[in-house]
C-alpha cells in the first residue's frame, strides 16, 4: 500500500477530543488526521490512553472481517503517520507513541485529552456531592458536561470496535448528566435540566435514571401533569418492549408525586441486601494464593471494574471466582451473582438469554431476586439491546459483583460489562479475550507440586499421602498440575481405598490410558478437555496436535515449532500466539523475546490432541 501523506506537527499545546468527532488541535489549530483507517487507529489508542492496545485489537477495529496479509505492516504505517501528525513527544518530553510486547501505547496527559479531563471533573464533582457541597458538585459536573460535544466518535461509529468504545464513553457522559441533573434538582434549580433531560430520554428511552430525573425536574418546575405522563409512557414502553414493570424506586416516585406538591424528591432505593446467587464452592480448594490475593486487592480496591481470569478447561477458574465473590461480601452490598455464559453442552448461549437470566437473577427489572422471571413467559420476547439497557440501568445504581462464568468470546459479554456506576464484573474464560479492555488480567498457572499435593491430601487424607509421598508426587505431575485432574484422582482414590498410590501413578504415567483413568462418576477430564477443544478453529487443532509431539521433554522453542509445522518464523509466531490467546499453550509470565521463550502444551491437553488428530 502507498504511504499516506503526512504533515509533521509543530511544537505547541496539543488537545485531543473524543467526546464528539475525533479531532486534534495544536495551539487551537485543527490538525488533519489523515485517511479513515489511520483515524480508526488513533481513535482506538486515544480511547485507551496510556494503556497498551494489542495489535489484534487494532487489526479487528480497522479490518473487522478479512484483514489483509499486510495488516501488521499497514498498522505500522498508520501509527508512524499519526506520530508524525501529532508530534514525536508529549508535553512531558517522553516519546508520544511507543510499541512493546503488549501492543501500541499512546501517552497523553490529562490536559491534552477531553475524556481524561472529563473524568477528573466528574470525580471531583462526585466527591463534592459526598461532602454535601451540592453547589460545587453541580458546577464541576457542568464543567465536565461542557466538554461533551455530541455522540462520542460519531464520525467513526461504522467500525464495530470504535462503536463499542464510543458506547462506553457515551454511557459515562450519561451518568454524569444524571448526577448533574439530580444535583440541580436538589438545589431547587430543576428548570435548567428539563430540556436536556427530555432530549436524552428520547435517545435512551429505557434508561430509567434519566427518565426519573426528567420526571422529577418537570414536577419541581410545576408541570405535574407532564411529569405523571412521563411515568405512564415509561410504564407502557416497559410492558410493550420487555413485558416488565418499572422499578420500585420509580413507582415510589410516581406515587409520591400523586400525593404531594413540589417538595417530592426521588426516593432512594430501598436499603436491603442485594441478591446473592453463587454456586456452592468446591469441597476442596488449594493453591492460587497469589492469584486470590491479587483478585481481592483489585476488586476490593474499587479501581478496576472488570477482571478476566483465564486458564484452560479444568484450571480452577470458576472455583477461584466463587471463592473471591464470597470473600468480597462487604465490598459489594448490592449483590453477588454468577451467570453462566455457556450452556450445558459447552456452546455459547444466546446473548439475549444470558441478559434475561442476569436481569432475572438480580431483580434488575424491579423484581426481587428469586421472584418472577424478568422476561415474562406471556410477554413479548425482549431484544438483546432492550435487555442490555435495563441491565445497564440496574448496574449504574448498585455496587454489585457479577461473575460471568466460562465466557467463550468477547461478543458473548457485549452489553453485560458495566459502562458506569460502582459495579464490578469478574469474567472467567479459557482464552485470553484480548478484545476486552480495559480489564485487569489474571492467568491461572498449573498448580505447583506442593499446591497439588495439598489438594490431593484434602481428598484422600494426609495419612494416606504420607504412605508413599513419591507416588503421590508422580500422580500430581502426571495430572500436569491441572486442578480438575488432581481432584478427579483424589475422588477415585477416595473410593478405591485398596489401590496403592504407586499403581495408580503407573496408570497415569501411561499416555495411552491416562485420560481413561481420570473419570469419577459423571466428572470426566476428557469430556472437559473436549469442550475446550471444540472452541479451537480447525487449523489451530491441527497445529496443537503437531506441537504436542514436541512436549515430551518439557516444552518447545519457536525454532522447534517452525520445524514441526514446516513453516517460516512469522507463520510459527502467529500459530503459537493464536494458541496462547485460546489458552491452549502457555508462555513465560515475564517479558522475553519470542525466540528465547519456552512454550508448553499442558500434558493432558497434549495427550488429547495427539489422540484426536492421530486417530
Amino acid at each position: 500500500m502507498s504511504r499516506p501523506p503526512v504533515r509533521t506537527a509543530s511544537p505547541g499545546a496539543m488537545r485531543f477530543s473524543l467526546l464528539g468527532p475525533l479531532t486534534a488541535r495544536i495551539d487551537g489549530r485543527e490538525v488533519p488526521l489523515g485517511p479513515r483507517k489511520q483515524r480508526l487507529v488513533l481513535a482506538t489508542l486515544l480511547a485507551r490512553p496510556n494503556t497498551p492496545v494489542p495489535v489484534d485489537v487494532l487489526t479487528d477495529v480497522v479490518w473487522p472481517d478479512d484483514p489483509p496479509r499486510t495488516a501488521r505492516k499497514n498498522l505500522q504505517v498508520y501509527v508512524s503517520a499519526a506520530r508524525a501528525l501529532i508530534g514525536p513527544a508529549g508535553s512531558d518530553g517522553r516519546e508520544r507513541v511507543v510499541h512493546g510486547c503488549g501492543g501500541y501505547l499512546l501517552r497523553v496527559a490529562e490536559g491534552e485529552l477531553d475524556t481524561l479531563r472529563f473524568g477528573a471533573l466528574a470525580r471531583a464533582g462526585r466527591e463534592a456531592a459526598e461532602r454535601g457541597d451540592l453547589p460545587g458538585a453541580a458546577r464541576l459536573l457542568r464543567q465536565a458536561l461542557d466538554l461533551w460535544e455530541g455522540p462520542p466518535l460519531n464520525d467513526l461509529r461504522d467500525s464495530a470496535g470504535v462503536a463499542e468504545e464510543a458506547g462506553r464513553l457515551e454511557a459515562r457522559c450519561l451518568t454524569v448528566f444524571e448526577d448533574w441533573a439530580e444535583a440541580e434538582i436538589e438545589l431547587g434549580r430543576a428548570a435548567v435540566a428539563v430540556d436536556g433531560l427530555r432530549d436524552l430520554v428520547e435517545r435512551h428511552p429505557l434508561r430509567e435514571r434519566l427518565r426519573a430525573a426528567w420526571m422529577n425536574s418537570l414536577h419541581q418546575s410545576g408541570r405535574q401533569a407532564e411529569a405523571l405522563a412521563v411515568y405512564d409512557d415509561y410504564r407502557q414502553l416497559m410492558a410493550r418492549e420487555l413485558g416488565l414493570e418499572p422499578s420500585p424506586a420509580m413507582t415510589a416516585l410516581y406515587r409520591a408525586m400523586l400525593g404531594r406538591g413540589r417538595e417530592a424528591r426521588r426516593p432512594a432505593a430501598p436499603e436491603r441486601p442485594g441478591p446473592v446467587v453463587l454456586p456452592a464452592g468446591p469441597g476442596a480448594f488449594a493453591g492460587f494464593r497469589d492469584e486470590l490475593r491479587d483478585l481481592l486487592a483489585v476488586l476490593g480496591g474499587g479501581e478496576e471494574r472488570a477482571v478476566v481470569v483465564s486458564g484452560p478447561a479444568g484450571a480452577g477458574k470458576s472455583a477461584l471466582a466463587v471463592r473471591a465473590a464470597r470473600l468480597l461480601a462487604d465490598r459489594f452490598p448490592g449483590g453477588r451473582v454468577l451467570v453462566r455464559v455457556r450452556g450445558e453442552d459447552g456452546t455459547a448461549r444466546d446473548r439475549a438469554d444470558v441478559l434475561a437470566e442476569a436481569v432475572r437473577l438480580c431483580g434488575a427489572a424491579g423484581t426481587a431476586a428469586g421472584g418472577p422471571d424478568a422476561a415474562r413467559a406471556d410477554g413479548p420476547a425482549a431484544s438483546a439491546d432492550a435487555l442490555a439497557d435495563v441491565w445497564q440501568a440496574w448496574l449504574a445504581r448498585r455496587r454489585a459483583l457479577i461473575v460471568l462464568d466460562d465466557v467463550p468470546d468477547e461478543a458473548s459479554v457485549r452489553g453485560l460489562l458495566p459502562r458506569s456506576g460502582a459495579c464490578s464484573v469478574l469474567v472467567t474464560a479459557r482464552g485470553q479475550l484480548p478484545g476486552l479492555a480495559p480489564v485487569h488480567r489474571i492467568a491461572l498457572p498449573a498448580l505447583a507440586d506442593g499446591e497439588a499435593l495439598e489438594l490431593l491430601g484434602k481428598l484422600i487424607g494426609a495419612g494416606r499421602l504420607r504412605t508413599d509421598p513419591a507416588a503421590a508426587l508422580r500422580i500430581v505431575r502426571a495430572c500436569g498440575g491441572l486442578p480438575l485432574a488432581v481432584e478427579v484422582s483424589g475422588m477415585r482414590l477416595a473410593v478405591l481405598r485398596h489401590l496403592p498410590l504407586a499403581e495408580y501413578a503407573d496408570r497415569l504415567d501411561d499416555p495411552a490410558g491416562a485420560l481413561d483413568e481420570l473419570v469419577a462418576g459423571d466428572v470426566s477430564v476428557r469430556r472437559r478437555i473436549a469442550s475446550g477443544w471444540q472452541d479451537l478453529a480447525d487449523g489451530d487443532r491441527r497445529v496443537l496436535a503437531r506441537l504436542a509431539e514436541l512436549v515430551d521433554d518439557g516444552g518447545f522453542t519457536l525454532d522447534r515449532a517452525a520445524a514441526a509445522l514446516d513453516c517460516g518464523e512469522r507463520a510459527a509466531i502467529r500459530a503459537v500466539e493464536s494458541l496462547i490467546d485460546a489458552g491452549a499453550v502457555t508462555s513465560p509470565a515475564g517479558e522475553v523475546t519470542a525466540h528465547a521463550a519456552l512454550y508448553e502444551v499442558p500434558r493432558l491437553l497434549g495427550l488429547f490432541a495427539r489422540d484426536r488428530e492421530g486417530g
